[in-house]
């Protein structure tokens, strides 16, 4: 190979390079210009208090004295995070309460709902009632119970059912 080609070569794998790093560069200018976009504080507001949720609804799943709750509730934005818990109160039957709570830490997020899975185990007797809790408020309960043969990971595979 001559000096020639072998220069020409390099001066074009230079200059796609440098290219790559430009494209990269005005990709990244433009999702800032996006991102940029104020928030309102009753928005803000909205985000985190919920008030549209007052009802949660979960497929019940009972095997071997444990209750097995899945489902998944619809939030505003993806940057809200959902965090259960399971309370149990020492009576018989026993009283088993559903504790759900958000986290988000983020000051902007995007405006597109996105469901939260989420799956709660409790040992407790098959007479068991239960409720729920959410962001510190009661909210409706609606279980339904699994089919025979069914189990929480199904949950999974077919979400609506």
């Amino acid at each position: 190979m001559n000096q020639r080609a072998i220069t020409l070569a390099v001066v074009l794998f230079v200059l796609v390079v440098i290219g790559m790093f430009m494209f990269a560069w005005l990709k990244k200018s433009e999702v800032h210009v996006q991102e940029s976009a104020p928030v309102d504080s009753t928005l803000s507001e909205t985000i985190h208090s919920y008030p549209e949720i007052t009802r949660i609804e979960g497929k019940h799943f009972f095997n071997n004295g444990i209750h097995t709750v899945v489902g998944e509730i619809v939030f505003p934005t993806p940057c809200d995070l959902l965090d259960t818990n399971a309370t149990v109160a020492e009576s018989y039957p026993e009283q088993v309460t559903f504790v759900f709570s958000v986290i988000n830490h983020s000051e902007t997020c995007a405006q597109m709902q996105t469901a939260q899975r989420y799956k709660i185990s409790v040992a407790a007797s098959p007479e068991a009632s239960f409720k729920a809790m959410f962001q510190g408020r009661e909210v409706e309960l609606n279980l339904i119970e699994a089919l025979p043969g069914e189990t929480p990971e199904d949950f999974e595979l077919f979400i609506k059912g």
